[in-house]
């Protein structure tokens, strides 16, 4: 319990802020291991939307190391608190009539689950970005991976940590079969549709036809 605060009830809700509107701010959350494409899909959709007008931002969860979360190692623990920083300010966001792109790798379900509550379950879009190890490996310029089998880098998602796949994720992308392009379109149209399919999972696995 938190002593000697009091909550100030705003005089401006976040339903007063979107009333007006016809797009309902929500989080996209891009779970995945790293290299299966999420921060890159997530500037697509960033991109996509601010073309047709809709207010987004971008907290990918490597740019967030660099300031709010900068005192965060990789523990399960440290994960933990990353992903609820993250989710409340992407609550913020929602609130302020803004939608959140979040790509973080998220790898325990509890962490996924925490952030859903945190952000509001109607605003909550779970996207998971599944692509196999060796296709993130041979992605990774940067020799994360590499330097992970050789025990220079702990903590490591999907070789000394564990990644926990969703279970009933909203949408369901295999990054190692589509493109960036038609990730962040299967994404958008999922979204500009939400209002009638945020309760039927999809699982999209080969390139869109059209």
């Amino acid at each position: 319990m938190i002593k000697n605060l009091t909550w100030h009830q705003p005089q401006v809700l976040g339903f007063d802020r979107i009333k007006d509107k016809e797009f309902r701010p929500v989080t996209l959350w891009l779970t995945g291991l790293s290299g299966a494409g999420k921060s890159t899909i997530a500037q697509r959709i960033s991109r996509l939307l601010y073309q047709r007008n809709i207010n987004e931002f971008v907290l990918d969860g490597d740019n967030m190391r660099h300031g709010l979360c900068t005192d965060l190692g990789f523990s399960p623990m440290d994960r933990q608190e990353n992903v609820r920083r993250i989710s409340e300010t992407a609550k913020i966001l929602n609130e302020a009539g803004v939608s959140a792109i979040c790509p973080v790798i998220s790898p325990y379900e509890k962490d996924r689950s925490m952030a859903s509550h945190i952000i509001g379950k109607d605003r909550f879009i779970e996207i998971y970005c599944n692509c196999d190890i060796e296709t993130c490996e041979r992605r990774d310029v940067k020799g994360l991976y590499k330097m992970a089998r050789l025990g220079k880098i702990q903590d490591f998602t999907g070789i000394n940590a564990p990644y926990e796949e969703p279970a009933s994720p909203e949408i369901h992308i295999d990054t190692s079969i589509l493109s960036v392009t038609e990730s962040a379109n299967e994404i958008i149209r999922y979204l500009f549709d939400f209002e009638k399919t945020h309760s039927t999972p999809v699982t999209i696995k080969s390139p869109c036809l059209d």
